[in-house]
């Protein structure tokens, strides 16, 4: 079971999960191919790559945006949704052209829970506005 689904209060149902771009897994293949020339040095930094890709969760649900991170220990950032402010954007020329940037949650006071290389940067912001704004 995952961080979000296990961390789940009485109410509380998740909205959406938001994939990390095929992009983000390019560190992880130039790894692979560098382990040719390396006899497998490399693939311990390609194995890394991996389980830390494996282990970032990010996510909305009916209360909160919760981002997860770390495989040995763990990290997270949750910001529940009437704390929402703004929801940004972020993305560069690679990004545009290939779809995929960072989302900026900035909620009140100094709080942020940003998600980095996430596909469909407009769909996860319209999603979480959709769940954090709802038409009454």
């Amino acid at each position: 079971m995952s961080y979000i689904e296990d961390s789940l209060s009485d109410g509380e149902r998740v909205d959406a999960l938001f994939q990390l771009h095929w992009f983000a897994k390019v560190p992880m293949i130039i790894w692979i191919i560098l382990a040719i020339p390396t006899v497998g040095i490399t693939l311990l930094l390609a194995l890394y790559e991996y389980l830390k890709l494996r282990s970032i969760e990010q996510g909305v649900t009916n209360k909160r945006v919760i981002l997860k991170t770390g495989f040995i220990s763990r990290h997270t950032e949750e910001m529940k949704l009437n704390s929402i402010e703004t929801v940004e954007i972020r993305q560069g020329v690679m990004g545009r052209m290939f779809g995929f940037g960072t989302i900026e949650v900035t909620g009140r006071g100094i709080s942020d829970v940003v998600f980095k290389g996430v596909d469909d940067p407009m769909g996860v912001k319209r999603r979480i506005e959709s769940v954090s704004n709802p038409i009454a």
